[in-house]
């Protein structure tokens, strides 16, 4: 299926300004955000990934001139959904509240909530963003990791009711169990009434008889928490995890997520495009011309490839199957070799006669 303009998809005009880019985007990914009842992952990549492109003044550039295929087809957001949310750096957990105050708080603000509208505050812990480093092997293999992160987890006191065991919830004595309370302000208008989260309960309706002696009410314990990473085969630079409920806890209601964001190390000899793992390997111009056999260095170790005679400098070879596996699949990419053929520049005298004398011998005008 053809992709979608990237101005149709954000529902600017191609002269729009960085500003209008911007705010369109944020809009959206608001409206289709997978955490929101009622969204769409999918669409919220397609609108990552058009935001990617234009809000970057060399790849819009392009994109302007040659469509999807001057920016490579993808936006440059190397399949990751939450790109557009900004970065982060130094391997630390980073928190992010699109869960702690629901998405549809914000639009009962825009349109009018009233009394008996207002939406409670969602009882779901804060995502967390965190940063993986691997090696390129890793990457093309797969691994394990284990993730050290401080944070909010379950009083194991209180089992993240903010009750003290023994004693039970009572109904708030403020708002009496609604969870929002009324406040009537006059004006010359007249009165006008306006709902809002009860401050005492935060909008649960109840309230413990007795507070948690350990965390206070909070039904949440700071703490370091060793959490286990599976990192897949074939994964690219930049590509994200998501851990569902390894986030950080919440009295009265599930963790929220953790996202892991995978940093591959660049190799001092192979560079991957895909599922290709690109190399060069450098034969003398004797061996190029008479033909030969080398070691190859690939991620499986050294493989054995056949050089035939006359092979000139910047020929590829493949190697099927050496290359980089397909996620959640056994199939794998190939390695693309590129012989160079080296020139000596310092020959022996010998060396030199040589050469003379092939040149002049030469019936097949080798030297022409």
């Amino acid at each position: 299926m053809a992709k979608r303009d990237y101005y149709e998809l954000l529902g600017v005009s191609k002269d729009a300004s960085p500003d209008e880019i911007k705010k369109a985007f944020r809009r959206l990914a608001v409206q289709y955000h997978p955490d929101k009842e009622g969204g769409s992952e999918e669409k919220f990549k397609e609108i990552n990934e058009a935001y990617e492109v234009l809000k970057d003044e060399a790849k819009r550039k392009r994109y302007d001139q040659f469509g999807h295929a001057g920016v490579g087809g993808n936006g440059g957001g190397d399949g990751n959904p939450y790109a557009g949310f900004g970065g982060f750096g130094n391997g630390q957990e980073v928190h992010f509240d699109f869960g702690d105050l629901g998405l549809g708080d914000i639009f009962s603000s825009f349109f009018g909530g009233g009394a008996g509208q207002q939406q409670r505050r969602q009882s779901r812990g804060r995502d967390v963003e965190t940063q993986v480093e691997i090696t390129f092997e890793q990457a093309v293999f797969g691994t394990e990791a284990e993730l050290n992160l401080n944070l909010e987890d379950t009083c194991q006191h209180c089992k993240g009711t903010t009750v003290e065991p023994g004693y039970e919830l009572k109904t708030c004595d403020q708002c009496k169990g609604a969870g929002q309370v009324v406040n009537v302000t006059r004006t010359i208008f007249g009165n006008i009434q306006q709902a809002s989260i009860c401050p005492k309960c935060s909008g649960r309706g109840k309230i413990p008889d007795k507070i948690c002696s350990i965390c206070h009410g909070k039904g949440t314990q700071r703490k370091v928490q060793d959490i286990a990473l599976k990192i897949p085969a074939g994964i690219d630079d930049g590509a994200v995890i998501r851990l569902r409920e390894k986030g950080e806890a919440i009295a009265n209601g599930p963790k929220g997520d953790l996202y892991v964001n995978i940093r591959v190390r660049s190799h001092k000899k192979f560079t991957r495009e895909g599922d290709l793992i690109l190399s060069e390997e450098k034969i003398n111009m004797v061996d190029a011309a008479l033909g030969t056999e080398i070691e190859i260095e690939t991620v499986d170790g050294l493989v054995k490839m056949k050089v035939p005679a006359g092979t000139q400098s910047g020929t590829d070879f493949k190697l099927s199957n050496h290359g980089v596996p397909h996620l959640k699949s056994s199939s794998r990419g190939a390695h693309i070799i590129t012989l160079i053929v080296e020139t000596p520049t310092k020959l022996t005298k010998r060396q030199q006669e040589l050469l003379d004398e092939f040149k002049q011998n030469d019936k097949h005008g080798f030297w022409r």
